[in-house]
């Protein structure tokens, strides 16, 4: 069975009541749920870490995996910060698509700038957790 896997950063364990006006308010876990009963034939994994150096971690240890179709990742904050997630995911050889769940272009000017998108396979932003699902796409395409 292939597998995606889904990385999100800092902060994003507090989706579904961290400032619900820009992130929603459905869960990541619930929206786990309904992704995994949309795509029954694919294993949708997943972590989280509020730690730049946990994240890189991870993506070493799934990165060269030959049943992984790919990562999706929500970086959050370091996405504008993190070189090192940028070397990690030039390292690795699945590849990453890079996701919003905001369009980081209507937010503040730090956020316009992303450190990873150049290594990503693409970027999809703005789309509220419908994002996650649209990197999947992306990924199985």
């Amino acid at each position: 069975m292939d597998k995606i896997l889904i990385i999100n950063g800092p902060n994003l364990n507090l989706l579904g009541v961290r400032e619900p006006g820009i992130y929603g308010t459905v869960s990541m876990d619930d929206y786990l749920n309904a992704l995994r009963l949309d795509y029954p034939g694919l294993s949708i994994e997943y972590f989280q870490s509020n730690h730049e150096g946990e994240i890189i971690d991870r993506l070493h240890d799934v990165g060269f995996d030959p049943f992984l179709r790919g990562i999706v990742l929500n970086a959050g904050a370091y996405t504008h910060t993190s070189l090192a997630i940028a070397d990690a995911i030039s390292a690795i050889e699945r590849p990453v698509v890079e996701v919003h769940i905001s369009n980081v272009h209507s937010r503040e000017e730090i956020r316009h700038r992303s450190l990873i998108s150049g290594v990503c396979r693409g970027v999809i932003a703005g789309f509220g957790l419908d994002s996650y699902r649209l990197g999947i796409e992306a990924l199985l395409s």
